[in-house]
Formats: C-alpha cells, sequence, structure tokens
C-alpha cells in the first residue's frame, strides 16, 4: 500500500513537471525574441525614393539645405516623367509647398559637404493638379501577403526579423493597385502565420484566417537567398504564388553586390513582385476565391400582406353601410321564447292552486308521468304525498 501511494506521488510530480515544461514552451514561442515588423500607414502622398545626392557648402547645416533642395527637383523630375514620359521642372518655393517629408535613407556629413541617399515625398493634392491624376483608381480586393524567406535552409515568415519581411512593412502601397492587408507578426499571429501554412490546401483553417484579418484571398512572395562567399554579391531568386493553391504567377532574380546588400535586395525585390501582382490583376488572374468567404445563412420569415385601407375618394365619394347580421344562436341548444316571468313578491306567500274538479281528470288510465327535465314553459308536477297506511293526505283526500 505504502509503494502504491509513492508510486502515484511521482506520476503526479512526472505530468506537472510536464504540463509545466509545455506551457513555458509555448508561451517562450509567443514572447520569444522580436517577431515582426508593423507596417507603416501607407497614404495617398507621391513618394520618390533613392534620390542620391553629393553637394557642399559653407557650412554643414548649408550643405544639407542645399542637398535636400537638389533631392526635391531630381525627385520631382523622376516623378513627372514616370506619369508623361519627360522631365519638367519647378521653382524652389513651388516645391517646398508640395514636398511633405524628406525620407534619410543613408547620409554623410562632413564640414562643407553633404553625400546621402534620400526619399521625397509630395502632397497628393498639390502634385495631382500639375500632374493631372483625377479620380481613383480601380482596386482589388483585400489581399492578405505572407512574405516567405529562405535562407540557409531555413524558411521564416514572422519566427524572426527578416528584411523580406521589412520590405513589404514599409512598402508604400497607396501607389499600388493590390489592396494588402499586412499582418504585424505580433503575439500569435507568428504561430498561426507560418511558414507551413502556405502548404495546406484545405479551406477550412484558411477560412479562419481570412475572416480573421478580413481578407478576400492570399499573396505568397517567396524570396530565397543565395550566398556566394562571406560578404560577396547576393543572389535573390524571387517568386509570386496566388492562393492556397499556390497558383504560380511568375518569378525573377537579382543580384546585388556592396554595402546593405541585403536590404537593397529585398527593398528593390518588393517593388518588382508589386508589379507583377498589378499585371496579373489587370489581366484578370487575380480573381476572388468563393471557397474562401464565410457566409453567413439568411433566413426569411413571410411577410404578412395588410389589406389597403379604403377611404371615400376609392370608393367614388361614398363608402356604403354594411349590415350587421346578428349571431345566429347553436343549432343544438334549446330556444325559449317566452318571457321570463316575473319574481314573486317576498310579503305575500305563493297561493295554492285549488285541486281540479273530479269529471277533469282522466277517467282511465294513469296520470301521464312528468319528465324529468323542465323548461321555463313547462311546470313540475309533484306527486301526493301519502300516509303509513297508504291513504292520501289530507289534501288530496277528494281524490280517493
Amino acid at each position: 500500500m505504502i509503494k502504491s501511494i509513492s508510486n502515484f506521488k511521482r506520476i503526479c510530480a512526472a505530468l506537472c513537471v510536464t504540463a509545466l515544461l509545455g506551457t513555458t514552451a509555448i508561451w517562450a514561442q509567443i514572447e520569444g525574441p522580436k517577431r515582426g515588423i508593423a507596417p507603416i500607414a501607407s497614404t495617398g502622398d507621391f513618394e520618390v525614393a533613392g534620390i542620391e545626392v553629393n553637394v557642399t557648402g559653407n557650412n554643414a547645416d548649408d550643405a544639407r539645405r542645399k542637398g535636400w533642395q537638389e533631392a526635391q527637383r531630381k525627385a520631382w523630375s523622376k516623378l513627372y516623367s514616370s506619369r508623361h514620359g519627360k522631365g519638367a521642372s519647378l521653382s524652389d518655393s513651388a516645391l517646398d509647398n508640395m514636398v511633405t517629408a524628406i525620407v534619410v535613407e543613408e547620409e554623410q556629413i562632413g564640414p562643407r559637404r553633404y553625400v546621402a541617399k534620400l526619399g521625397v515625398v509630395f502632397d497628393r493634392a498639390r502634385a495631382g493638379q500639375i500632374l493631372g491624376i483625377k479620380g481613383v483608381a480601380r482596386r482589388s480586393a483585400p489581399m492578405l501577403i505572407l512574405p516567405v524567406m529562405t535562407d540557409g535552409g531555413a524558411n521564416f515568415v514572422f519566427e524572426r526579423r527578416t528584411e523580406w519581411q521589412r520590405a513589404w512593412a514599409l512598402f508604400k502601397t497607396s501607389e499600388s493597385t493590390i489592396d494588402y492587408v499586412r499582418p504585424s507578426g505580433f503575439q500569435a499571429e507568428s504561430l498561426l502565420l507560418n511558414a507551413g501554412q502556405i502548404e495546406r490546401r484545405g479551406r477550412g483553417w484558411w477560412r479562419v484566417i481570412m475572416d480573421q484579418f478580413g481578407a478576400a484571398d492570399v499573396l505568397i512572395p517567396v524570396v530565397k537567398v543565395e550566398h556566394s562567399w562571406p560578404g560577396g554579391p547576393l543572389v535573390g531568386k524571387f517568386t509570386a504564388f496566388y492562393g492556397p493553391d499556390k497558383k504560380l504567377i511568375g518569378s525573377f532574380n537579382l543580384r546585388v553586390t556592396g554595402e546593405n546588400a541585403m536590404r537593397r535586395l529585398m527593398v528593390e525585390g518588393a517593388a518588382r513582385m508589386d508589379g507583377m501582382f498589378q499585371q496579373a490583376l489587370a489581366n484578370g488572374r487575380l480573381r476572388g476565391d468563393s471557397s474562401l468567404v464565410v457566409q453567413e445563412e439568411v433566413l426569411e420569415e413571410p411577410v404578412e400582406e395588410e389589406a389597403p385601407i379604403m377611404d371615400e375618394s376609392d370608393m367614388g365619394g361614398e363608402i356604403p353601410e354594411t349590415p350587421i347580421t346578428p349571431l345566429s344562436p347553436p343549432v343544438d341548444a334549446p330556444v325559449n321564447n317566452d318571457p321570463a316571468p316575473a319574481p314573486a313578491p317576498k310579503s305575500a306567500p305563493a297561493p295554492k292552486s285549488a285541486p281540479a274538479p273530479k269529471s277533469l281528470l282522466p277517467k282511465s288510465g294513469p296520470a301521464p308521468k312528468s319528465s324529468p327535465t323542465a323548461f321555463n314553459d313547462v311546470k313540475i308536477q309533484k306527486r301526493p304525498a301519502r300516509d303509513k297506511k297508504g291513504n292520501l293526505a289530507a289534501s288530496h283526500r277528494f281524490a280517493a
């Protein structure tokens, strides 16, 4: 008995330790290192990135100011030529009124020199009037994007922070015709959206994901990075898939060398991948999958139609009077047409009825028996009283 109790305690202790370790492992998977990058809010403004400047000035501040003005002029010429095929120039004061932000990608500041790579953001309302852009372009249905990166033989989505996911988080989606739904990868999203999810073909779990993120379908941009040697050029093989069935849209390769090669490779790859998605939308290849939409059943209740109310105008000015028919009594119920008898006064007793003369009585045959059921127009006859010997009472002796 003592041995069995001790074994039971050991089993309980082992189960408790296993449950604790399992809970710790799950919590570590959710918390763990920093995962995912929150996407930036995309506005409708025009952004021109990758503008390189190299200017000198009287001091560092003067060199930076001149560098930013030169970046505005180059960015406007690039933006105008992308819309109309040729460049155009504006005064610095007009550009200052249209520019809303300067994005510093890289910069080196010297005592009298400024070398940088900048991005310029133009206000859409003011720049659109000069560019001749009116209306809103047709956009796709909401598309959930799952950027998968293969590096060193392992696949990553939100398990750790990658340059591929960063490129899509910082991508400006305002100029794209694709309505991207970009998850951040925080908390349980790193467990829900992983590299294994793109291999599932069943629609049940995909419907749950689409309903949670408010998307109609999924886009899967995949990149495989190949390192030539440490510090050498990088080769990225990009492939675009669409839908839970991984329908192939297209692929391309990029090769980048120099500093920040990985980040520049991913930024350029995301821009070209977006162009492939837009081209597929224009060709009609990106269509919503009806099997991913959760439709609630709508129960139709019958509607009772009310009779129209007629007024005098509908009846030619007069409303006919409908005769009222009294309700007829039931067929089986007895009908009493006689008036109800007046109640007798309480003070005066009811007079006794005089005995009928002998000549009026029937000569032969017994008197007819009274019916047990009495109505208002039938008087109940009482049987004459007799004594113990069978003689009639005093009030009925005349009939003896």
